[in-house]
């Protein structure tokens, strides 16, 4: 007569055979693997937080990215302010210095952008020099709708400034152009009431025997930039007309081109925007706002950003490990085979070096070449590690078959970057229907491992 088992026994057999453990340890382990692939979004980060610091290092020497704002006719006044003193029991007139600013009627820019591909390491950053010619013309600055007295203004003090963002990025000396007289410009603004950062020089802007002139002015400019480069529509009517070999522009900012040409051998762009289309006058004085929100430009951008795309393969890690595990437990119901839950953690960690091959990889060739090598290694990884536990070739070729296309879902959700929604939705969709499939017939309470 067999002795009845103990409590103990029964736990253990209990413990050993019962589905629900199992997945509860399976769920488990799950979260557990959120460490090692949180651990792998660290990394990605790193490693995009130093190209990051790599393009800004290079770009602090060579020049950042340049935004031009100009040219501004600045023309200082005298304003007087009653105040009242204490001292005296009277009012007197307080002098101050005030400055009244034109924007031109007419403010054309065409130029051209050559990149450059500049290396820190193993990292890739893209610089550029553009030369640049302003023209355009400004009509002479009339003060009569601010009640102004003539002998108030300080025509002999009116000054020409144009802001640029980096100026480490000027190449040549800028000279004006300014109704045919030629000058130098120099550092500096005398007011930051429009342009904090600039050049600027003294020009004659006042009125000739009564009549109203046209300040004609023109000016060549050569800069070195990086990334992008961006234009402050301040004419009445601007026209910006920028060419460059670079085969991969992002136009950017408050305005799009009108026209536009884009090709393998580079882009050809124009904007027409009119001083309708922004918030601030031509002429104020003092400060107004919304002038840099109009800024626009294009951006050089690199094709493929491998640390961005390795990112969003990485965000599907969970539900990767998720299906695996599903796929395992399948093959572990349905052939009577039992697998430990450390030979589940050691899938797991293999599903993880997937990722930090991929970002290795991606940092010295392609994206694509660098998927394919690491999606390979860790299906065959996985299939043979698969095949020392089922002991079965035809149930080892079908976990590698679907382990194939779990990978190839999941590239073909990074690529379609407008779609991956919609495509993961369609692919989870159709797993859990494959899923309640393959699972309608089985007799959970029956099923058994083999001891």
């Amino acid at each position: 007569m067999q002795d009845k088992p103990t409590f103990s026994e029964k736990a253990s057999h209990w413990l050993k055979n019962s589905l629900t453990i199992r997945l509860i340890t399976i769920g488990i382990l799950i979260l557990f693997l959120l460490i090692p692939v949180s651990m792998v979004k660290d990394v990605i980060k790193e490693r995009r937080y130093r190209q990051e610091k790599s393009t800004r290092e290079v770009s602090e020497k060579w020049g950042e990215r340049q935004t031009i704002l100009g040219l501004v006719l600045t023309v200082p006044y005298h304003s007087y302010t009653k105040v009242y003193d204490n001292d005296q029991k009277k009012y007197k007139l307080v002098k101050s210095r005030e400055y009244a600013h034109f924007l031109p009627n007419e403010l054309n820019i065409t130029g051209n952008i050559h990149p450059e591909v500049r290396y820190r390491g193993i990292y890739e950053i893209i610089v550029y020099n553009s030369k640049l010619n302003l023209s355009g013309h400004f009509s002479t600055p009339n003060f009569e709708e601010w009640k102004i007295a003539d002998e108030n203004i300080l025509w002999n003090e009116a000054y020409v400034s144009m802001g640029l963002s980096d100026l480490r990025g000027l190449q040549k000396r800028v000279v004006l152009n300014w109704n045919g007289e030629k000058i130098d410009f120099n550092p500096g603004v005398e007011s930051n009431e429009v342009i904090h950062k600039g050049i600027s020089c003294r020009v004659s802007a006042n009125k000739k025997n009564n009549q109203t002139l046209v300040q004609n002015f023109s000016l060549e400019l050569d800069i070195n930039g990086s990334s992008s480069l961006n234009f402050i529509p301040l004419g009445k009517s601007t026209t910006v007309s920028i060419s460059s070999p670079w085969s991969n522009p992002s136009f950017d900012g408050a305005f799009l081109p009108d026209h536009r040409e884009v090709s393998k051998d580079g882009f050809n762009a124009q904007w027409d925007v009119l001083h309708l289309n922004r918030s601030y006058p031509q002429s104020f004085r003092g400060i107004t706002q919304g002038i840099q929100q109009s800024s626009f430009g294009v951006n050089l951008i690199v094709p493929v950003d491998e640390y961005q795309k390795s990112m969003r393969s990485a965000k599907y890690a969970v539900m990767f490990i998720t299906l695996t595990f599903l796929l395992f437990f399948f093959v572990q119901v349905l052939n009577h085979i039992r697998i430990h839950p450390i030979q589940y953690i050691i899938v797991g960690l293999a599903l993880c070096v997937f990722y930090t091959l991929l970002v290795a990889l991606s940092e010295h060739i392609s994206f694509t070449i660098s998927y394919l090598i690491s999606s390979i290694s860790i299906v065959s990884m996985i299939t043979l590690y698969a095949h020392s536990i089922a002991k079965n070739k035809r149930l080892t070729a079908l976990i590698g078959l679907i382990l194939v296309l779990l990978y190839l879902f999941i590239y073909s959700i990074i690529q379609m970057q407008d779609y991956a929604l919609l495509m993961g939705s369609i692919g989870l969709f159709l797993v859990l229907g494959t899923i309640m499939y393959l699972s309608r017939k089985i007799d959970w309470y029956a099923v058994k491992t083999k001891k």
